[in-house]
């Protein structure tokens, strides 16, 4: 089965400069609106980090990093991080960020393991951000009210980049619809996951699925989460249905992170004891680190939903597989 789908009768909306203008605007005005609404400050960010330190992310628990020796740095083994939702927590305690405060940054990432389609690609590359949050701030109230701050920040862009570009007529919805992927398990027993996303988001066009990691009555999880971040009883993913590709599109994995009760919990759960003995993970069970709300949210993935693309290749620089390259020259889809 063919993993690139071009809709039928699909024409791009824009094409090379006024394409590259674009995304420049969604970029250059999402990442203010963002920062405006969240309190954040940008800050530089690493490419690669030392295996042994524990700040690189396993992501669903099973994707290999790209991995280098390092001569100059005797022992050192340095990793391109898959995201930075440690390091960024971590940046918050070095740089004396306070409740109420936080970071973003530009993450640019390989996964190597990426299962190529119109949505993904091996290159990443996302808004990476993390804000301090006091003790009672951890809870399912703060953690809706941030989704709303980004929805809002998101919907803000897309209706200036439609003032900017007149051709364009993609329209996101404000209003957020929240639900446990246990409640849409049992909505949808008989669908996959990404199934039961697409038809909840048929009713619902923009939603915060929540509590994203564990295993449901089922025996199974809706989808992987490492256990050293994210709550997974306090985190989820903002979609937005895609007209484009009539799909539920996901355009950020967020959450409240871990304390030093849930992270205890959750290593057990996955079996991945362990990585105690990491530094960073250290740090977080004797209660050094700050308590954080954080989430990345996809740059290329934004751009593609506002600008009304089909494939993620039309938005950013990446390597494909002969079969989409020739999927996407026959039907006209200029990949970068």
């Amino acid at each position: 089965m063919n993993k690139c789908i071009i809709p039928q009768g699909y024409r791009a909306p824009l094409y090379g400069y006024d394409m590259q203008r674009a995304i420049e605007f969604v970029k250059s005005s999402f990442q203010e609106n963002l920062k405006l609404a969240l309190n954040l400050r940008r800050v530089s960010a690493p490419l690669f980090v030392d295996r042994n330190s524990g700040l690189n992310d396993n992501l669903n628990g099973v994707e290999r990093p790209v991995s280098f020796d390092i001569p100059a740095v005797e022992g050192a083994v340095g990793e391109v991080v898959h995201s930075l939702a440690k390091w960024k927590r971590l940046a918050l305690k070095r740089y004396g960020f306070y409740p109420g405060n936080g970071l973003y940054t530009d993450m640019n990432a390989i996964r190597r393991d990426e299962q190529l389609d119109n949505i993904h690609s091996i290159y990443v590359d996302q808004w990476d951000w993390e804000k301090v949050i006091t003790r009672a701030e951890r809870n399912e109230e703060y953690l809706k009210y941030t989704v709303r701050s980004i929805v809002g920040a998101v919907c803000d862009t897309c209706d200036a980049l439609r003032r900017a570009f007149p051709q364009l007529n993609v329209k996101l919805q404000r209003e957020v619809t929240f639900i446990t992927t246990q409640e849409l398990e049992d909505l949808y027993p008989e669908l996959t996951p990404s199934q039961r996303e697409t038809e909840f988001l048929k009713l619902h066009k923009t939603v915060f699925l929540m509590q994203i990691g564990g295993k449901l009555r089922s025996g199974k999880p809706h989808d992987g989460r490492a256990p050293d971040y994210d709550d997974w009883s306090l985190n989820g993913d903002i979609l937005m249905w895609n007209d484009v590709l009539g799909r539920a599109f996901e355009i950020s994995s967020m959450g409240i992170r871990v304390d030093e009760e849930s992270l205890d919990r959750q290593l057990k759960l996955a079996g991945c004891e362990e990585r105690r003995e990491l530094p960073y993970h250290q740090m977080l069970l004797r209660g050094q680190l700050p308590l954080t709300i954080g989430g990345g949210i996809g740059q290329s993935r934004l751009c593609m939903l506002m600008i009304g693309c089909c494939h993620i290749g039309e938005i950013q620089v990446s390597l494909w597989d002969q079969e989409t390259m020739d999927t996407c020259e026959e039907a006209g889809v200029h990949l970068l």
